[in-house]
């Protein structure tokens, strides 16, 4: 199987949940990861899993994964099974009225990543998922990483 784990990062935490979903898979797995700025539309049509990861910035996905997977024609993601997730901090833990209300209006990155990917006909293996951050620039809440390659490991059932 060939699994393509493509992410954008600003402070790390992204690019580490998206290192721990390759560590989930059998070395007879084929697992590239990609940052979205190294990604091709041909690098992921060759893909029979696809992983697409993103922070959580202003209650969305990244500009550049946005922009890429919005490219993308139509149904050039036919036959590929996809996954969305993002890194977000945990509005319950931050207790902040002002930020629950908006999050409730705007959400997470992840769910928008999923509804793209299904858009350009992928085929989603697992619900979209968020993987909690402390702070803005992180570090990731204990546990995460080990949340993430459970997660993952998921999507080969």
């Amino acid at each position: 199987m060939k699994i393509l784990i493509v992410y954008d990062s600003y402070f790390g935490n992204t690019e580490q949940v998206a290192l721990a979903l390759k560590k989930s898979f059998k070395d007879d797995d084929s697992v590239d990861i990609q940052r979205i700025s190294q990604v091709t539309t041909d690098s992921l049509t060759r893909a029979d899993l696809l992983f697409v990861g993103s922070p959580t910035r202003k209650f969305s996905a990244t500009p550049a994964i946005k922009s890429f997977l919005k490219k993308l024609p139509e149904k050039s993601l036919d036959g590929i099974k996809t996954a969305a997730f993002d890194t977000r901090i945990d509005i319950l833990e931050i207790n902040n009225r002002f930020l629950t209300f908006m999050v409730k209006l705007f959400g997470y990155a992840a769910e928008p990543l999923d509804a793209l990917l299904r858009k350009k006909g992928g085929k989603p293996v697992l619900p979209p998922e968020g993987f909690i951050v402390k702070d803005t620039e992180g570090p990731l809440k204990e546990g995460e990483l080990d949340r993430a390659v459970s997660w993952a490991q998921q999507a080969l059932r």
